[in-house]
């Protein structure tokens, strides 16, 4: 009843505008983007719930990691099946991706800054690798999922079947690890890991894992922290390729409304035109 008593706003009244482009870079979202990244992770866990028993997933796993800031890495996903152990970091952006295989930095409607899903997924690798057998070395398969609402420019080769990290859509997450498998059962022979190597692969990993509340949440306020402190290193270098630029250029690209406080190189400050 009390609704039809409320002001209703008038023709010519102007409306309140609601910030979309930076939604996932507020702290005021911060949790929406939780809840919407939770979600994305249920949307994976039922994916990889639909794969044969004899394969094996784990979902944000934390491990030591002396390499890292943190001194930890945490894995969103990894599933082991017998032709490869698929590592997946999952992204939950919304915009225009522009990346590439040996770029350090993203870029998030080519204005945002991220670290390179491949370089990060890759330090997670390799603290996996740490604690597991030599032999399991070589079958890794990297694999980053973001969702459908951001759209892809990145290498061409991150999206072919035949590399050992690709970039997916949630979607289709599915599809490329069962492709992925297709393709290495053609190739060899016989399966790289058995059923038990498998269960002996996820039973480590499985008695490694941090459950310690605490240590998780310093985990994610170290990271926090992490970045915090990298937004304020402002240095000479292209925001995509990182290549090193004048004062001249720096102090152009800074003054030029259309970069948005970015620093552009000559060849990328081209994408604006």
């Amino acid at each position: 009843m009390f609704s039809f008593f409320k002001k209703k706003q008038q023709p010519n009244e102007p409306s309140k505008a609601i910030p979309t482009q930076t939604a996932f870079f507020t702290k005021d979202n911060e949790q929406l983007a939780n809840r919407k990244g939770e979600l994305g992770e249920y949307k994976i866990n039922i994916q990889l719930d639909q794969f044969p028993k004899n394969y094996k997933h784990i979902s944000d796993l934390m491990i030591e990691n002396a390499k890292s800031s943190t001194g930890f890495s945490q894995i969103d996903h990894i599933i082991i099946t017998p032709y490869g152990l698929f590592v997946i970091e999952t992204k939950n952006y919304q915009g225009t991706i522009y990346g590439g295989k040996d770029r350090k930095t993203w870029l998030v409607n080519g204005k945002f800054k991220m670290m390179s899903p491949l370089v990060q997924n890759f330090g997670h690798i390799q603290s996996i690798k740490n604690v597991l057998e030599p032999t399991y070395r070589d079958y890794f398969i990297s694999m980053v999922s973001f969702t459908k609402r951001c759209t892809f420019r990145i290498d061409e080769e991150l999206r072919k079947i035949s590399s050992n990290e690709l970039v997916v859509y949630d979607i289709e997450l599915t599809e490329f690890i069962n492709r992925k498998i297709a393709i290495l059962k053609l190739q060899n022979k016989e399966p790289f890991l058995s059923d038990s190597e498998i269960d002996s692969i996820y039973q480590t990993l499985t008695k490694i894992n941090i459950t310690d509340p605490t240590l998780r949440k310093q985990h994610v306020e170290n990271i926090k922290i992490t970045k915090a402190n990298d937004n304020k290193d402002t240095k000479n270098t292209c925001c995509i390729c990182q290549k090193p630029v004048s004062e001249k250029v720096k102090s152009f690209c800074l003054s030029n409304k259309k970069f948005n406080g970015q620093i552009y190189c000559f060849e990328h400050q081209k994408v604006f035109k």
